[in-house]
């Protein structure tokens, strides 16, 4: 049987020459050569005129039976011959019924009469059309082509297994159809294959007589043909099925199909990186990017990216890894034309993002969701045309990767990118995010995955959990040095000397006694030797010693500091007022008139942002921060001062490190950047031990976390029906980083009773339903999930507190009080916050006692009467799931939009701008601009100056934020249109 590859090209030429034999003849056209001119059997006789074609569909053999009915077929083939053979023959004799006349020619003349420099056809003097020696040659190649075009399919197999050598493919496109055509015109228009001896016998004089040529003439191809064919049709047929010829065409239709696809997926639609030249201008005209590292360059270039292989790549912080980042998905938003989630880990630098890739979304026609805090909605709504960004949290990630695995939605994410890798070894947070890219790698195949960090070290086991290539480089932009200052010495970290440090330099400032006393550490001296001209950041262990290393720096520093840029800075406290209703922090109100301030958790929001802005810009020179920032948002600095190897109680891990550190030095300004570590003595060993060691490696916590861990995974694979029988529970386990690390992380159990036992706990808890065998072959018995288990898993519960939620909520349905907001907040708060909760008893007595009748009366309900107040607290978060819950659906939505912002309802709709405060959006308010609508629709040079203190870049990020909700908002109520109008699939119809 022939490979199915011919079998499709045979199809595409007959399918041709019959669309030829069905188009209809034009008046006056000419009759192809070889039906006009046809040669008798002795080659002498007068031309035989053929009418032209009429137009009819011909059957595949012309319309007979056996090519014996009819030899037209064979006489084209014998006078395509007769044409070839002339033609390389040099004995003088015209080519057919053709005389070429040109002594220039170098081609004897046959008529010595004929006159010199003229080409007479004989078919001139009966009015046939004059023809020259070119045509004549083109006209020989267009003969043959259209001649095989003509052939029945097995003549064209023949011709191609002679042009072809055995299990040779033809190769793509154009190549399919005129490749084997000409190598079988070779072939024809070359006699050597069928004359073995032809070479030799070329000279005009090679045949001395007629009788000679015809005795030793070979076999014509005429012949040829007829005796192949002959044979052909006498060969017993294969015992091929016709089913089974036609299964392998439709298979290799469907592998080139694939091929194509798989080759269009990636559409390049520009020269920046298969990018348009427009992503280049905006990542000039944003971010002052005017070229790539040659770095990014390379890893934008590697081949597993090409072949969408998952990838994790590793360089140190401010490396530029999420600029590389940012062109792969925007390749995916436009090239490929699918969704993308991005996930990081804290809700600043969420929001940080979506600002920055709000105005790349407006110019480039995708969306920008923000996942984080109470914002995201789940599922996603499906666009109908553009593609959306989704920016979220871990938490958040893993949420909306449930929702789009619920509604078997998952393929439509083409790529994930996970920022900060390496927490996939911290805690409960690291344990949500392995669950999440878990998932991902079994449920969907088509889904690429790219990590990054700056800190990773056993590689081999992430790489063997992604499936994914590795990319690592050490390049910096700027150059770190790193020291440790031990009293008033300052040592360089040094790694080829044995104590690991070199002897730098000693403290040049004096101190008095009381400044001695005052500043230990020698901090301001650290800090004066860089600001104001230059920025400085301080790590402190806790948030107070942020705010008391700020407060003391201020109490020292000359005067001559409140100079430098004080409108700014005048203005910065304004700003913070507003935001306070009013009100200042006494430590902000001390330290900014100098340049300084403190960033922690504590601050607003609002205030946080604020102060980010004003230190980007210069204004604040000088930032006392906890170790929550190294991995925040992009804050570099001239100098890193760490206070400590410290972070609360607890010391410094070598990613920790890392990261603090890498925070120094800023592209395009500094030429260096600096880090400094002040020790005691008594730590110099530990402090030697972390500068010197590897980085730490990165483990599971699925075993460690186990109700936010392994249980919770348990629970959303049979929730999800991912998984619902012990075997497919197991099989899913092994894909996870706990089934790649199970040998070091469970030694006491083996995976599979860990599985078996977080299973029965699950069932005990009524959170799953179904039994669990103890023999192998009952293993296939199926879970299936409770609606509390449901709303557990839908809501990220923590499993160990699912079941005094719901007696809370069963509890409050008997007597929901709504005079006040105090009943929904007491079910709001997440129990885990108690912990850390540890008030004032008396204070709180007394703000009982400022309650209303009806609060106290919640206080009742509850469980914390006036008699209980010093004994407890508590609650949880709530999704609203289980339908007996419905009341708080549209009671708990209200309030997180309140909760959330903490402003008069109508500035709610401001809020939502990013760079938009409650400051902020009492200055629009005023000016004007109360709708989102006004604001999308605001030009910037207004805004500047209508608005105090807002600067043209804070303009055009408040309008494309607006113009990117409002295009989001619009989008969801035409999803909402078009579900509207959608037909049922399941409408009932009559028979």
């Amino acid at each position: 049987m022939a490979e199915p590859g011919l079998a499709v090209r045979r199809r595409s030429r007959l399918g041709s020459a019959r669309k030829r034999g069905r188009a209809p003849a034009q008046p006056g056209a000419v009759c192809s050569p070889v039906a006009r001119k046809r040669p008798s059997s002795g080659g002498e006789g007068p031309v035989g005129e053929a009418p032209c074609s009429d137009g009819s569909e011909e059957d595949l053999f012309g319309g007979y039976d056996s090519f014996y009915g009819n030899d037209s077929l064979l006489a084209q083939v014998a006078d395509m011959e007769h044409r070839c053979l002339q033609g390389s023959d040099t004995d003088g004799k015209a080519a057919g019924d053709i005389v070429l006349g040109n002594p220039q020619s170098g081609v004897h003349q046959d008529d010595p009469s004929a006159s010199g420099n003229t080409a007479v056809p004989k078919a001139d003097r009966e009015g046939a059309l004059q023809v020259n020696e070119n045509d004549l040659v083109g006209g020989n190649q267009e003969l043959s082509e259209s001649l095989l075009e003509d052939l029945p399919s097995s003549q064209l197999l023949y011709f191609e297994s002679m042009g072809e050598p055995s299990g040779c493919r033809v190769s793509p496109g154009s190549e399919r159809r005129s490749k084997p055509v000409n190598s079988s015109l070779d072939k024809i228009n070359s006699p050597s294959p069928f004359y073995p001896d032809a070479g030799a016998k070329n000279g005009p004089n090679d045949f001395p007589s007629d009788s000679k040529c015809d005795l030793l003439k070979p076999e014509s191809l005429k012949d040829h043909l007829k005796s192949t064919m002959t044979g052909n049709a006498k060969a017993q047929t294969l015992q091929v099925s016709k089913a089974k010829q036609l299964k392998e065409a439709l298979l290799s239709e469907e592998i080139c199909v694939a091929e194509r696809a798989t080759e269009a997926s990636f559409v390049d639609i520009g020269p920046f990186y298969g990018l348009p030249s427009k992503v280049k201008d905006l990542f000039r005209q944003l971010r002052g990017i005017e070229r790539l590292y040659a770095w990014q360059h390379d890893c934008l270039m590697l081949e597993s990216l090409q072949q969408r292989k998952n990838l994790i790549y590793s360089l140190p912080t401010s490396g530029g890894k999420t600029l590389v980042a940012e062109i792969i998905i925007l390749q995916e938003l436009l090239c490929r034309q699918r969704d993308v989630l991005m996930i990081l880990p804290y809700v600043a630098i969420v929001q940080e993002k979506v600002r920055g890739l709000s105005s790349f979304g407006i110019e480039l026609g995708f969306l920008v969701e923000e996942y984080a805090g109470s914002k995201g909605r789940f599922p996603p709504i499906k666009r109908r045309t553009k593609k959306s960004l989704y920016i979220a949290t871990i938490e958040k990630g893993h949420a909306l990767v449930n929702s789009l695995i619920e509604t078997e939605r998952i393929d439509d994410l083409g790529l994930v990118v996970v920022d900060e890798l390496h927490m996939l070894g911290e805690g409960s947070r690291g344990a949500m995010l392995e669950i999440s890219l878990a998932k991902i790698l079994y449920t969907s195949k088509n889904t690429q995955i790219i990590g990054m960090s700056a800190t990773l070290n056993n590689v081999g086991d992430l790489q063997k959990f992604l499936q994914a290539e590795y990319y690592t480089n050490n390049f910096r932009p700027v150059k770190l040095k790193e020291y440790v200052k031990i009293r008033d010495t300052i040592y360089a970290v040094d790694g080829s000397t044995e104590n690991g440090f070199t002897f730098a330099r000693l403290l040049d400032f004096k101190y008095s006694s009381t400044l001695e006393k005052a500043d230990p550490d020698h901090i301001i001296a650290l800090v004066t030797e860089v600001i104001p001209q230059y920025s400085c950041l301080i790590f402190c262990p806790t948030k107070k010693n942020c705010e008391n290393v700020a407060s003391m720096v201020c109490r020292y520093l000359k005067k001559e500091f409140k100079a430098h840029r004080e409108t700014e800075k005048q203005a910065l406290l304004k700003n913070l007022k507003d935001i306070g209703n009013g009100s200042v922090c006494p430590v902000l109100k001390q330290t900014i008139p100098f340049g300084v301030a403190y960033h922690h958790s504590g601050l607003t929001n609002d205030e946080r942002k604020s102060i980010e802005e004003a230190y980007s810009s210069g204004v604040l020179c000088l930032l006392a921060c906890t170790a929550t920032l190294a991995a925040g948002v992009n804050l570099p600095a001239r100098r890193v001062i760490l206070r400590a190897p410290y972070v609360a109680k607890d010391f410094l891990k070598k990613n920790q490190y890392k990261q603090m550190i890498g925070r120094a030095g800023r592209a395009g300004i500094d030429s260096a950047g600096e880090s400094i570590l002040i020790a005691q003595e008594k730590d110099k060993h530990l402090v030697q031990d972390l500068v010197n060691s590897p980085l730490e490696n990165c483990y599971s916590n699925l075993l460690l976390e186990l109700t936010k861990g392994i249980q919770s995974l348990l629970l959303s694979l049979v929730g999800l029906k991912i998984a619902v029988t012990h075997e497919e529970v197991e099989n899913f386990m092994c894909s996870t980083l706990l089934g790649v690390q199970q040998q070091l992380l469970s030694k006491e159990k083996s995976l599979s009773e860990v599985i078996k036992d977080g299973l029965e706990n699950l069932i005990k808890k009524g959170l799953l339903k179904g039994r669990l065998s103890e023999k192998d072959h009952n293993s296939q018995c199926t879970l299936t999930i409770t609606p509390l288990g449901k709303a557990t898993y839908k809501g990220s519960i923590d499993l160990a507190y699912c079941n005094l939620l719901y007696r809370e909520l069963k509890k409050g349905l008997e007597g929901l009080i709504l005079e006040s907001n105090l009943h929904l907040l007491y079910l709001a708060t997440p129990y885990d916050l108690t912990s850390s909760c540890s008030p004032d008893w008396m204070i709180y007595l007394r703000q009982f006692n400022q309650l209303s009748a009806a609060e106290q009366k919640v206080a009742d309900i509850v469980g914390v009467p006036e008699s209980f107040i010093t004994k407890k607290a508590s609650g949880q978060a709530i999704r609203k799931e289980l339908e007996e819950f419905w009341v708080y659906k549209a009671l708990l939505a209200e309030l997180t939009k309140r909760l959330t912002y903490c402003v008069k309802t109508e500035l709610i709709p401001l809020m939502e701008v990013a760079g938009v405060l409650e400051a902020r959006a009492k200055q629009l308010y005023n000016a004007g601009y109360k709708t989102l609508a006004h604001l999308a629709n605001a030009n910037p040079e207004d805004l500047v100056k209508r608005i105090e203190h807002l600067s043209r870049r804070q303009a055009k990020q408040i309008v494309s934020s607006a113009k990117m909700l409002l295009s989001e908002k619009a989008e969801a109520l035409q999803e909402e249109v078009e579900e509207l109008f959608k037909v049922p699939a399941d409408i009932p119809r009559t028979c």
